[in-house]
């Protein structure tokens, strides 16, 4: 679970880099909110699901756990990143003509690394942490109500702090823009928790049963 959680953090981060735009031939707004066409980046449909792994961590292994994976994942962005820093100012060779596009692809600008980071750790965290909180409400019951909640929390906190950083680099330059992109992101994210809802079920329960270590009581939380 750690092994794909990671490895959906850095794939999402890499395939961010490319600008998107979804149902161009529509034109639909609500107020100042332009629902379509819908403009998001390249990695729109993978990154929610490290809320829904990390949503999974946390019901069934608890905020501990799921705080471990959370460290693990920013480790392995820094890792990351300071790869591809190195891998573009190393000296190329003579027959290597990529170094422009190289640089375009995986040369983000610190701004967007330090949003990126920012928005992950904080989003993530707080995803774990209000999904343990209404377990220990909840109990075993009304997990939907966990999974969506807590989604609604991390996504929100996310998109927030990685667009009050990013913006001026993303090209975002009025309210108006800025509020777009952090309702349309955050509705988006928030639906695809609500499609896959089924299936995440499946998985956390195959996990409760075939897990030794699990059990019904409540789980430790925040205190960890």
């Amino acid at each position: 679970m750690v092994a794909i959680f990671t490895a959906t953090l850095i794939i999402s981060n890499i395939c961010a880099s490319k600008g998107v735009e979804l149902f161009t031939s529509y034109s639909v707004s609500l107020g100042p909110v332009q629902i379509l066409p819908l403009v998001t980046d390249g990695a729109f449909f993978l990154f929610p699901l490290a809320y829904i792994l990390g949503d999974v961590l946390s019901e069934v292994y608890g905020f501990r756990a799921a705080r471990h994976a959370i460290y693990t994942g920013f480790a392995a962005l820094l890792l990351t990143v300071g790869c591809f820093w190195v891998t573009i100012h190393l000296p190329s060779a003579g027959f290597y003509e990529n170094q422009a596009a190289l640089e375009t692809v995986l040369g983000t600008t610190p701004r967007l690394v330090l949003a990126g980071l920012a928005g992950y750790f904080v989003g993530q965290l707080l995803n774990s942490a209000t999904l343990v909180l209404i377990k220990e409400r909840t109990k075993e019951r009304h997990l939907w109500a966990r999974l969506i909640g807590s989604t609604i929390v991390g996504e929100l906190a996310d998109t927030l702090i990685f667009c009050s950083i990013a913006a001026a680099v993303i090209g975002i330059d009025t309210w108006q823009a800025f509020i777009n992109y952090v309702i349309v992101g955050f509705l988006w994210k928030t639906l695809c928790e609500v499609l896959v809802l089924p299936i995440t079920y499946r998985v956390i329960a195959l996990l409760k049963k075939t897990e030794p270590g699990y059990t019904a009581q409540p789980l430790p939380a925040l205190r960890e």
